[in-house]
């Protein structure tokens, strides 16, 4: 195991004053999720995992990389929506969208900074899926940012296989924030 000590995470988070303020999301369990201390300490966790334990060849090549700078965004189902069109060419609203900056072997350059991209999540799907699978807001967040954090360091599930291996490592991920 590789132990790390310096790793720095520059995060933008956005997150809807308005989308806050819904009764629905205004429980005190929810509050985390709003704010960007809480998304700083998960991203640098995630990361140091990946990094410490060195876990699939598919994120090893962020082994090198000392400082990582990604945006989330928190936004609504008309937001989503109009990205899902603009840039993938869907109509409605999706529960994840992500765009790496850095595709295929990008990352393997000297460089000890690491561009990794935007995820943008739709509050209200999110909370939908947290009611249809029976757990809360914060959990089915958690699960949405792991898998767009994966598209950004290059992973992608275009077989089932593929997809059983993905989400296999984001329940590893979230079930290792609470050590």
């Amino acid at each position: 195991m590789v132990l790390i000590e310096n790793i720095d995470i520059d995060l933008v988070f956005i997150c809807g004053k308005s989308l806050q303020k819904q009764k629905d999301f205004k429980k005190k369990d929810n509050q985390l999720i709003f704010q960007s201390q809480f998304w700083e300490k998960i991203f640098y966790k995630w990361i140091k995992i990946i990094i410490e334990e060195k876990i699939n060849i598919k994120t090893r090549n962020i082994l090198n990389k000392k400082n990582f700078s990604l945006s989330f965004h928190i936004i609504d189902n008309q937001e989503i929506s109009i990205l899902n069109k603009k840039w993938l060419n869907k109509e409605g609203a999706t529960d994840v969208l992500s765009f790496p900056i850095i595709i295929g072997n990008e990352f393997k350059n000297d460089l000890l900074f690491a561009e990794l991209g935007d995820i943008f999540i739709s509050l209200e799907m999110a909370s939908n899926q947290a009611k249809d699978y029976c757990h809360s807001l914060k959990r089915e967040i958690l699960f949405l940012a792991s898998h767009g954090f994966l598209h950004l360091l290059g992973w992608e599930h275009e077989t089932e296989e593929e997809l059983k291996s993905m989400l296999n490592f984001q329940e590893y991920l979230i079930s290792k924030l609470n050590e």
